[in-house]
């Protein structure tokens, strides 16, 4: 397991916030019939909410909160769990990448939390959840070039590679993947989250025969 610390510039704004690790070996598949069963009920479930709603479920609604307390708009800076509500109920569906992708988004839409989701082998060194410094970017995932000055990033010993808004290519699984490492952030600090990180470890056990699987709440 990846060693994971947080910021004392963030702990002192959201005090409250919990990061929920998931370690496990997986196995690498393009597309997942009976995944895509189970993303397609959520689907329906969350096409049935109104958009102006979503920023109401309360794990959005924190991350939301925490993103204006620590100097960036979540407007623009979209959270990716609230940006996946949101691509459902205008009727976009969810993109189909690979089972180990589409599953962090099924977790993320029955969660409602962010996850980043990254291919650990190419993390480097430890892991710092921090700000973003003055004329920070990255290459985001189908984004390009992401500002991320003051957005909450992970930094590992190269360079920030990961937020709750977009991941970045340097860090992202692919066909390549064998062992995932996952971030669920939850800003709020929310009950029950030891169960909804066995849940989301379930998943993965279900549709990406996922392994010596390690958790850990931070």
């Amino acid at each position: 397991m990846k060693k994971v610390s947080i910021s004392n510039t963030i702990k002192n704004v959201v005090p409250q916030i919990k990061l929920g690790l998931i370690s496990a070996e997986v196995v690498f598949e393009k597309e997942n019939k009976a995944l895509q069963s189970a993303i397609d009920d959520e689907i329906l479930r969350i096409s049935k909410m109104p958009v102006e709603k979503v920023k109401d479920i309360p794990q959005i609604a924190s991350s939301r909160e925490a993103y204006k307390a620590l100097g960036k708009e979540p407007a623009r800076y979209r959270l990716s769990a609230e940006a996946l509500h949101r691509r459902i109920i205008k009727g976009k569906g969810i993109y189909k990448i690979s089972n180990l992708v589409d599953t962090i988004n099924l977790a993320s839409v029955k969660t409602g939390y962010s996850i980043g989701g990254y291919d650990e082998a190419k993390i480097k060194g430890d892991i710092l959840f921090d700000l973003g410094k003055a004329g920070e970017d990255y290459e985001a995932i189908g984004r390009g070039k992401m500002n991320i000055e003051n957005l909450p990033v992970f930094r590992d010993d190269v360079s920030a590679f990961g937020s709750p808004t977009s991941d970045s290519v340097r860090t992202m699984i692919t066909e390549n993947t064998s062992r995932i490492f996952l971030i669920v952030i939850n800003f709020g600090g929310h009950e029950n989250f030891d169960a909804e990180l066995n849940e989301t470890a379930d998943l993965f056990g279900k549709f990406c025969s996922a392994k010596n699987i390690e958790i850990k709440i931070k």
